[in-house]
């Protein structure tokens, strides 16, 4: 469909290696955990990111969900940014999954700050429910890929700490926001009681997530992933291309780089306005421009250049390792020719 695709960071596809690797992996029933491979891949994924246990989940959304079930009581309250990706885009499985509500705040700068927390988090009592779980995302999707420092994450689960309330860090793109902080994974995850974290999106491999904390909390963990219907059989081979995943984290940084300048070329043009992306996360204000978001993302379809519309006045690239230097340089020539009007 698009020769340059900037929709997501989760259309990369499987290198050759990865491919070479599923086709030669040691492989045995998951349920049953017997495959070395997929065993190989949580002991290395757990140790990573400084956690006693982890599990591999097809995808992101299914490792939140897992999280907050058990984490969280139902009928408890989830507390989480208005913008976060569990509240957003995941079709609203904290309440028919778990029987979970959520309390949202703003959280402007991509992170809930110890003074919201202290008057949100509070204990059941006749008339309310508890509050059972504080989420938190790094690196922010919906507010363009902020890489969110982590004292700042500190400083918000010590806050829910306080209240006795868990902490779930969303870390979808974990690796993105760790290369761009120059912080050891082990370090940001440190302060939450668990941790989700992609394998596809930058990282490359073709499906699958990882689902991290103590080991209380991946043996429910798993139990729930069963109730999801995510036990799986010979899983190794979707292991093996993640274990190669999990050595393209540095490459992030070139990711980064692009992006960078994507952005500055788009805010070049007249009626853009795009400020520099902490991550690989491009949002581009069209408000000024003769066009809005949906008409100026059909104008880059019909150039082969995709991207997305998040509202009538934003649009979102990403970039990603199918994506290189010459490709983000001919892409803001074709963007280019829809600013001007040009052909």
């Amino acid at each position: 469909m698009f020769d340059i695709d900037l929709r997501s960071d989760t259309v990369t596809r499987p290198s050759d290696a990865m491919r070479d690797a599923a086709r030669d992996a040691d492989v045995g029933d998951d349920v049953y955990r017997d495959d070395p491979t997929m065993n190989d891949l949580e002991r290395r994924a757990a140790a990573l990111v400084g956690c006693e246990d982890a599990l591999f989940v097809p995808t992101g959304t299914m490792g939140n969900q897992i999280a907050a079930g058990v984490h969280a009581d139902p009928g408890s309250e989830v507390v989480a940014d208005a913008e976060a990706h569990v509240v957003r885009w995941e079709l609203g499985g904290l309440a028919r999954n778990a029987g979970l509500q959520t309390r949202t705040l703003d959280a402007e700068s991509g992170v809930l700050t110890p003074e919201q927390l202290h008057t949100v988090c509070h204990d059941a009592d006749l008339h309310r429910p508890g509050t059972g779980l504080v989420c938190l995302e790094n690196t922010h999707n919906a507010r363009g890929g902020l890489a969110i420092p982590v004292d700042r994450i500190r400083a918000a689960a010590d806050a829910a700490h306080e209240s006795d309330v868990p902490v779930h860090l969303d870390g979808a793109r974990l690796f993105n926001a760790c290369v761009a902080l120059d912080v050891d994974p082990a370090e940001m995850v440190a302060p939450v009681d668990s941790v989700l974290f992609c394998l596809s999106k930058g990282l490359g491999a073709p499906v699958g997530s990882v689902l991290a904390g103590s080991e209380a909390f991946v043996d429910e963990a798993r139990r729930l992933r069963k109730l999801h219907g995510g036990g799986m059989r010979q899983v190794g081979i979707v292991a093996a291309p993640g274990l190669l995943a999990l050595e393209n984290r540095t490459r992030l940084a070139e990711d980064h780089e692009h992006a960078a300048r994507l952005a500055a070329g788009l805010d070049a043009l007249d009626g853009l306005s795009v400020p520099t992306p902490e991550t690989n996360i491009v949002v581009a204000d069209v408000s000024d421009a003769p066009f809005d978001a949906p008409a100026f993302v059909d104008a880059c379809a019909d150039r082969g250049v995709g991207c997305g519309a998040i509202d009538d006045a934003c649009v979102r690239f990403c970039t990603h390792l199918d994506v290189d230097r010459a490709a983000v340089e001919t892409a803001l020539d074709r963007i280019e020719t829809i600013c001007t009007g040009s052909t």
